[in-house]
């Protein structure tokens, strides 16, 4: 038996100013935009390099749901980017004035800090110790 998981939602309140952020700041790649109506899209993307999951950004179209958009976990660390070069990575954030959380700390599974995207979510930046 084998099973995968293909996409993750992330709950957004514009998908241009997701696309943008995600493609331009952190370097991911815009795997597919396909208009579904007047409003809904089906737009995914995923770190450079990546062959696994993919984020599927979903347009908020209630109150209910714009209330989750940037708070996805309660205010946990929602989503671990893992990197093959920590210090690249998280110089780009600087770079982008991207907000760091927690600056980066050597922990037993690796070298990791916490950003917030675009909305206030809680990411981890994780070089995995080989």
């Amino acid at each position: 038996m084998k099973q995968d998981l293909a996409h993750i939602a992330l709950v957004v309140d514009d998908y241009d100013q997701a696309i943008e952020f995600y493609t331009k700041k952190l370097n991911f790649q815009l795997l597919e935009d396909t208009p579904l109506s007047e409003t809904k899209r089906w737009v995914r993307i995923a770190p450079s390099g990546s062959d696994g999951c993919s984020l599927l950004l979903a347009k908020a179209v209630d109150d209910e749901q714009r209330s989750r958009v940037g708070n996805q976990t309660g205010g946990r660390v929602f989503l671990f980017l893992h990197t093959d070069n920590f210090q690249r990575d998280f110089e780009n954030l600087k770079q982008h004035n991207i907000t760091i959380v927690r600056e980066p700390s050597q922990e037993v599974y690796g070298t990791v800090a916490v950003f917030a995207d675009l909305y206030g979510n809680l990411w981890d930046l994780i070089q995995p110790v080989k």
